[in-house]
């Protein structure tokens, strides 16, 4: 049985080319379950009381959280299927503003560089990640470095 793959190889990313992922909405439930796999119950993420008397007046979703649902959100994009290999580094991770139950966004990739490596392979492409809400608001922004296959 072969798996057809549909990932973008190196070789097909294009420096200042940009591609959209589709969208995703954060829910309450994503919130809690996130604080529960972490551990992470840190009150202005799961304490409605104790946000009424913060500027966000709501629990807010934790950063890694958000970057989880990005990361799911590129993969839905279908770029990375079978041509990934590896995250290797994320620079400059800027959460910008808070994201809340019922906020939707999406994912736009900007190819900033790629460069070969030393096996004929493998290469890697340098990635400006932008979190944008529906509305068109930057929640968080980060460049990262990614290992993808070249084509065979």
């Amino acid at each position: 049985m072969t798996t057809e793959i549909r990932g973008m190889y190196w070789e097909d990313f294009e420096v200042g080319a940009t591609v959209t992922t589709p969208s995703r909405t954060i829910t309450s439930t994503d919130i809690v379950n996130f604080a529960c796999l972490s551990g992470d119950f840190n009150e202005v993420h799961t304490n409605w009381e104790y946000c009424k008397t913060t500027p966000f007046q709501e629990p807010i979703a934790h950063g890694p959280l958000v970057y989880a649902v990005a990361a799911g959100l590129q993969y839905a994009s279908g770029i990375n299927d079978g041509t990934l290999i590896a995250l290797l580094q994320i620079d400059a991770w800027r959460m910008l503003v808070p994201v809340k139950h019922g906020d939707t966004f999406h994912v736009e990739l900007e190819v900033l560089s790629k460069k070969e490596t030393s096996k004929p392979d493998k290469g890697t492409v340098r990635l400006k990640r932008k979190f944008v809400r529906h509305d068109g608001t930057l929640l968080q922004e980060m460049d990262v470095t990614m290992l993808y296959k070249r084509r065979p």
